[in-house]
């Protein structure tokens, strides 16, 4: 990674608090507002996100810009999704002030990542965000979804969601964000970040998850049938996958009659199955006339 040397000035504790007061900001735990103040903290993420100079950079909730100001260091064109008006109005001045020579690809667009339907200008390529940890997991799958053009990506959440994105069948702590993120991509864990780089200083620990987009498994059935039956399965997660999936299948004979087709053991528990386990149970469904919907809301 190299460094433009008329890069940009990145923010520490005194201007993120000077920025915070003149907009006379009051971080909300609503929205997830807690605003990295350690230079080398976004030097790192921007590191272990692998970006290069021809990435087109999607940023969730930039907040203050203090990672953003870190990506237009490295990407071709970063672009910051922004919920909070003050904020989003805010952050082109910042970003003309502490990287003059990079603001003209920078864009800001305000909205709500979870309801966005498109962006502005070449397709994203990577996705590098500190995400509202009360809304990371739908975040994810829905930019996921919304943009095949992404290829990679680092996202910083909650440790514990971390630990959840990144585990693999078998392991305490896998689940359905593990598997619907495991549809689009290869998952790892990319180290933990402390609380004291943050202000306010958030009372959970925060962790890096960093991913490789693959191909999801092949099958005929549909994302959206795909991701019924995770959310069958680990709705109740002692059951055993043909009692979890009684209620999408219509009775225990027929998600038994889809398991035996799909090779899947019915007295198995969904966190041992792996996504290809999923697709096609889901197959097994369809092939007994049952094509399970998601209901609607998060991911």
């Amino acid at each position: 990674m190299t460094t433009n040397p008329a890069g940009p000035r990145l923010l520490g504790p005194v201007e993120v608090r000077q920025l915070a007061a003149e907009l006379d900001l009051r971080p909300t735990k609503q929205r997830g507002q807690n605003f990295v103040i350690d230079a080398n903290t976004v030097r790192r993420i921007v590191r272990e996100s692998g970006i290069s100079g021809d990435d087109v950079v999607v940023e969730v909730g930039p907040g203050l810009g203090s990672l953003t100001l870190a990506l237009l260091e490295v990407a071709r064109r970063v672009i910051a999704i922004e919920l909070d008006p003050l904020l989003a109005e805010r952050l082109p001045a910042t970003i003309a002030a502490y990287a003059p020579a990079q603001a003209d690809r920078f864009e800001v667009v305000m909205g709500d990542a979870m309801r966005v339907e498109e962006l502005p200008g070449p397709a994203p390529t990577a996705l590098v965000a500190n995400l509202p940890y009360n809304v990371s997991v739908p975040v994810l799958i829905h930019l996921l979804t919304l943009l095949p053009s992404l290829e990679r990506g680092l996202v910083m959440v909650q440790a514990e969601v971390a630990d959840r994105l990144a585990a693999g069948p078998g392991s305490k702590t896998y689940g359905v964000p593990s598997v619907k993120a495991a549809w689009f991509a290869d998952v790892r864990r990319a180290g933990a970040i402390g609380r004291n780089v943050f202000w306010p200083a958030p009372n959970v620990d925060s962790g890096l998850v960093a991913w490789t987009r693959r191909e999801p498994p092949r099958t005929t059935a549909t994302r959206e049938e795909v991701f019924a039956v995770v959310d069958a399965a680990f709705a109740q997660r002692r059951k055993q996958v043909r009692a979890a999936l009684r209620g999408v299948a219509g009775s225990a004979e027929v998600a038994t009659a889809a398991l035996e087709s799909a090779g899947v053991d019915p007295t198995a528990r969904g966190e041992v199955l792996t996504v290809g386990d999923f697709a096609r149970i889901a197959e097994g469904l369809a092939a007994q006339g049952v094509h399970p919907s998601r209901p609607s809301g998060p991911a």
